[in-house]
């Protein structure tokens, strides 16, 4: 292999490196947001099931 093709070859991986981590990275964020957002949310307070099946129960 000529010296170009391996620093292409090298250039391309660090670029393969560079993006997953800041794919990682920003997933970790994601997913400490998310448990931030679990921990400190209230209870759902949301009725049970559809209304649309309540209303038919009625009848």
């Amino acid at each position: 292999m000529s010296s170009k093709k391996k620093a292409d070859i090298s250039a391309q991986q660090d670029a393969r490196k560079a993006r997953l981590a800041e794919q990682l990275r920003a997933n970790l964020q994601r997913r400490k947001v998310q448990a931030r957002a679990r921990r400190t949310g209230e209870a759902d307070d949301r009725p049970e099931g559809i209304a649309a099946a309540k209303e038919e129960d009625r009848r």
